[in-house]
């Protein structure tokens, strides 16, 4: 397996028990070769993206050349927005993007794609964000949007300010100065974290949903790990990532209708399942609107969905192939079975995944 920066491949040891323990009922949606079968794929993927993917791109990699051990697959982590550029300018085959293609990517060519095609964004991950922290002594954290609008913005400074201490009563909040930590690079995390900021609380967070983080205030990082590490060695910190690169560090509860709610892969998911597609677009474009005013505490709004960017057909017909098989075994029960292992993901509903099934069949 190998899980790239362009030009400085890296192999990455995945167990392999990890990669397999999915292998079970849905065999349509796996590429795998059936048992004493030999697969027929071969070539080199290449793909590049989403870092809130990391984890699962691992595992769904390791899994994918198990069983077609004549076939690469090679992954960049570099940011949902370099990604996009990436695929977009004919360097990748596919993209990994937090945030669906704008519509000015839409309107624009895609080298890999045959004349007069397009490209599509198919939801294959699906990951609450989870608002990381590290305060020394404090172990548990309530916010709400305004609040958590208010510490990104710059405008509470302090962990016992009055907001705060008014969502924590029995916490004992230290005077340490907040650091908040946001993305530094292109990122849909960061699209989908401003969005909610911006649905949620619109009188405090003015500036609409953009995959660069829109203020000087605060600390910069690159990457999902960047950002991650900031909050970890830094002192009353405060940051927001993929969950399932949370680690040890604190998460805060985000207020839910009445309730302070916590991160869940089924939280997440239910949310995504209620929330309605994108309008506007192609019918087999696949983006969704993500309902982030829900007052259901099973709901956590607070969610991506990451996509798989893909031609509707491609120059190259056998890369078509390739892009075809990977993304068909990443949507379907096994490989969203692998990413839940590796990465805390979210399955997709029966109705999406068919939903993305149904569009790469017609994928050339």
């Amino acid at each position: 397996m190998n899980f790239t920066r362009f030009g400085r491949p890296a192999v990455i040891a995945v167990v392999a028990a990890l990669a397999l323990s999915s292998c079970a009922s849905n065999e349509s949606a796996t590429p795998a070769s059936t048992e004493g079968a030999a697969s027929a794929l071969t070539g080199t993927l290449t793909g590049a993206g989403s870092s809130a993917q990391g984890s699962a791109q691992e595992a769904w990699i390791a899994a994918f050349q198990t069983a077609n051990p004549d076939v690469t697959v090679n992954y960049d982590p570099s940011g949902s927005g370099a990604g996009r550029e990436t695929f977009i300018g004919g360097g990748s085959d596919f993209a990994g993007s937090d945030s669906y293609l704008k519509d000015e990517e839409l309107a624009g060519t895609f080298a890999a794609c045959a004349p007069g095609s397009s490209a599509v964004d198919l939801p294959v991950y699906i990951s609450p964000i989870a608002v990381i922290f590290n305060v020394e002594g404090v172990k548990d954290l309530n916010l709400d949007s305004g609040t958590l609008a208010k510490i990104f913005k710059g405008e509470i400074t302090t962990w016992n300010d009055p907001a705060i201490a008014a969502l924590n009563p029995k916490a004992t909040l230290p005077a340490t100065a907040i650091t908040a930590v946001h993305r530094s690079d292109d990122s849909g995390t960061t699209k989908n974290f401003t969005d909610y900021l911006f649905q949620t609380a619109p009188d405090v967070w003015t500036d609409a949903p953009a995959d660069p983080f829109p203020l000087q205030s605060g600390e910069g990082a690159k990457g999902t790990s960047g950002v991650v590490d900031a909050v970890t060695n830094g002192v009353g910190t405060i940051g927001y990532a993929d969950a399932s690169k949370a680690g040890d560090l604190g998460v805060a509860k985000i207020k839910v209708g009445d309730k302070f709610v916590g991160y869940t892969a089924d939280a997440a998911a239910a949310v995504v399942a209620d929330s309605p597609l994108v309008e506007g677009r192609d019918k087999s474009d696949l983006a969704i609107k993500i309902n982030r005013l829900t007052t259901d505490p099973t709901h956590y709004p607070l969610v991506l969905v990451s996509y798989a960017v893909v031609c509707t057909e491609y120059a190259d017909a056998a890369q078509g192939e390739l892009v075809k098989a990977y993304v068909s075994y990443m949507a379907g029960s096994d490989g969203q079975s692998v990413a839940a292992s590796a990465g805390g993901a979210a399955p997709l509903s029966t109705e999406l995944a068919d939903k993305v099934s149904a569009v790469l069949a017609t994928i050339k």
